[in-house]
């Protein structure tokens, strides 16, 4: 298994679509922070990202302290850190003043109409809620704004039909309709990682930067198939088909790490998810992750969390109880 689709097995995504939009020129739109709307989108979410998929139209898309970016029909723009962001069809509007956002958020997907009667967009709205670790590793190094279009690729023509139906089954009184538009907003999420990276570029980093990058990416993958494996930098070099200097300085550059820090780190991420999501035994997980004895895997982990496992593992118990 390839390193980007071990991470998604162990990242728990909860996905959701909330709003399907028709606007009319001229019309403009504020989004706030991700953070300020997570409680009222997805509570108990330790991250939000915010993600919005143009199906008719055009728009612009503003951040402060950015020049706008046009938008076409079939992109899609993620906000990975959560910054709050104006859609409008024209520059220099005002937004517009709307319900309070506990209202609009009560039901979904939410159906919002507005704007001055002119050319029509249709935008659909949709969240990721995951772990604040797993996000960090997964997400770290991407602007502020990732924008692809999926008709671009493969699946693009096939996922937006999808949304369609699945937003139309979601009105009707058949069962699993949101449902189904969770998953798509999985699915939609995923495709727009992998189409960022292959737009390659040698300015970026991060870890889904990494992935393409033929050393650094062969040392990911060999790392996440093998994560209990007692790794040298020697032998994770041979597996990248270079030399242990080059290989040190190209992960660090990449990634922001060293190669052992980062296997640190996962096997840390490995042992939460178990943890958090199976009854296994300490030195069971001890075991899986890599540590010969739970007393050294308690240590790591500590380091890492700032408790133990077993205090960790009550605490999210105790956390997903009162959540729901």
């Amino acid at each position: 298994m390839d390193a980007l689709s071990e991470i998604l097995r162990v990242v728990h995504l909860i996905g959701a679509i909330f709003i399907q939009a028709r606007f009319t020129a001229p019309w403009c739109y504020q989004s706030p922070r991700a953070d300020t709307v997570a409680p009222m989108l997805e509570p108990g979410a330790e991250r939000v990202v915010i993600f919005h998929l143009i199906t008719e139209g055009m728009c612009y898309v503003e951040m402060d302290d950015q020049p706008p970016t046009h938008l076409i029909a079939g992109d899609v723009v993620v906000f990975p850190r959560g910054d709050a962001h104006r859609m409008s069809s024209e520059l220099n509007l005002q937004p517009a003043r709307g319900s309070p956002l506990q209202e609009v958020l009560s039901r979904r997907p939410r159906m919002l109409a507005y704007g001055g009667g002119g050319p029509t967009t249709r935008i659909v709205c949709g969240y990721l809620a995951c772990d604040a670790r797993l996000a960090h590793m997964l997400l770290g190094g991407l602007p502020s704004l990732v924008h692809v279009n999926l008709r671009g690729s493969n699946a693009g023509a096939w996922l937006e039909t999808s949304v369609r139906y699945a937003l139309n089954e979601a009105r009707s009184p058949r069962p699993g309709g949101e449902g189904v538009l969770a998953k798509l907003a999985e699915v939609l999420f995923i495709e727009v990682l992998r189409l960022y990276m292959n737009e390659r570029s040698d300015d970026r980093t991060g870890w889904l930067a990494s992935l393409s990058d033929p050393i650094v990416g062969a040392a990911l993958n060999a790392l996440h198939k093998r994560p209990a494996y007692p790794w040298s930098l020697d032998e994770l070099a041979n597996a990248a088909s270079t030399s242990r200097s080059v290989l040190a300085v190209r992960f660090h550059t990449l990634v922001g790490s060293t190669p052992m820090q980062y296997l640190t780190q996962w096997r840390m991420l490995l042992a939460a998810n178990l943890l958090s999501r199976s009854n296994a035994t300490l030195a069971r997980i001890a075991e899986d992750v890599g540590y010969q004895t739970d007393t050294a895997f308690s240590r790591a982990f500590h380091r890492e969390y700032g408790v133990p496992p077993a205090t960790w593992r009550r605490r999210q118990t105790v956390r997903e109880h009162t959540i729901r």
